[in-house]
């Protein structure tokens, strides 16, 4: 007994180390990045020679961030709204009905979610360049709900099952119509997780980089995609402008992240456990 909890103390020890370790050493390279970023000068010292915010501005300019960002905002956004469109109807035929190849749906659901973006972005990017969509905002857009719909549909159906049935069939009682149902019934109760939902695709449509940088144009990068330009493509650049808009990039994502953690707990994504009621 004594030698099991010495061993249960020493392997929760050694997890103790690897995640402190991983946790240290991402922080020291954002913090290297964020020290390079407002540094004037930074050559083999531990700190930079002075410090400047000039870096961020040469960034903005240098990079058209303000067009950059703007499309961002425009991606985001037609997925997210599009994503709700399908996802959240999907979701509730899904939690509601029982079909005939239901789980083999699902099954398919779940396959852009677990296999690389990559396997399936070449030959997708392939297929729209032919029909002449790829390097446009729609085909980025169209490019990225392939992964957030079902995602939404995912997220949205556990929140679905978790509302008791009867309550719409008491709505259907008093005479309440599909849409009197929906909007007074049903969007009440799926709110909080429809913007769950909302903020977790939004997340992912921001850091989304292989369908994005397989389907952009010069006019429909996104920030992702267009740091990753800054980085690899040709010309000489300054790494303090660099990161800078690599900062730029971490401090959108995380704000985003940060805000759709008020709203949603991640473990209560993977719990599809529903209570039926208790019959008399």
């Amino acid at each position: 007994m004594d030698t099991h909890r010495l061993l249960m103390k020493l392997w929760k020890s050694l997890m103790a180390l690897v995640m402190a370790f991983f946790i240290i050493n991402v922080a020291l390279m954002v913090a290297a990045v964020g020290t390079s970023s407002v540094a004037k000068r930074w050559l083999g010292t531990w700190l930079p020679d002075g410090y400047t915010l000039n870096w961020y501005q040469s960034a903005w300019k240098e990079f058209q961030l303000d067009s950059v960002l703007w499309v961002t905002i425009e991606v985001v956004a037609a997925v997210v709204f599009l994503s709700i469109l399908i996802g959240v109807p999907a979701a509730y035929a899904l939690a509601r009905r029982n079909f005939r190849g239901k789980k083999l749906l699902m099954g398919l659901f779940l396959l852009p979610l677990m296999i690389p973006p990559i396997t399936y972005g070449i030959p997708l990017a392939t297929v729209m360049y032919q029909a002449h969509i790829a390097g446009t905002i729609f085909g980025v857009i169209l490019a990225n709900m392939i992964p957030a719909v079902p995602f939404m549909i995912l997220v949205m159906t556990p929140f679905i099952e978790q509302i008791d049935a009867n309550l719409e069939s008491a709505a259907r009682v008093f005479g309440a119509n599909t849409f009197k149902l929906f909007w007074h019934v049903l969007l009440p109760l799926l709110a909080p997780g429809i913007l769950a939902a909302s903020l977790l695709v939004l997340v992912r449509t921001i850091g989304m980089f292989e369908l994005t940088f397989l389907t952009a144009g010069p006019d429909s990068q996104t920030l992702v995609v267009a740091l990753y330009y800054a980085v690899f493509a040709a010309g000489v650049r300054a790494p303090q402008s660099v990161d800078a808009m690599a900062m730029v990039y971490m401090a959108v994502t995380l704000v985003w992240l940060l805000i759709a953690l008020q709203f949603v707990n991640p473990t209560q994504l993977v719990s599809r456990v529903k209570e039926h009621p208790k019959t008399a």
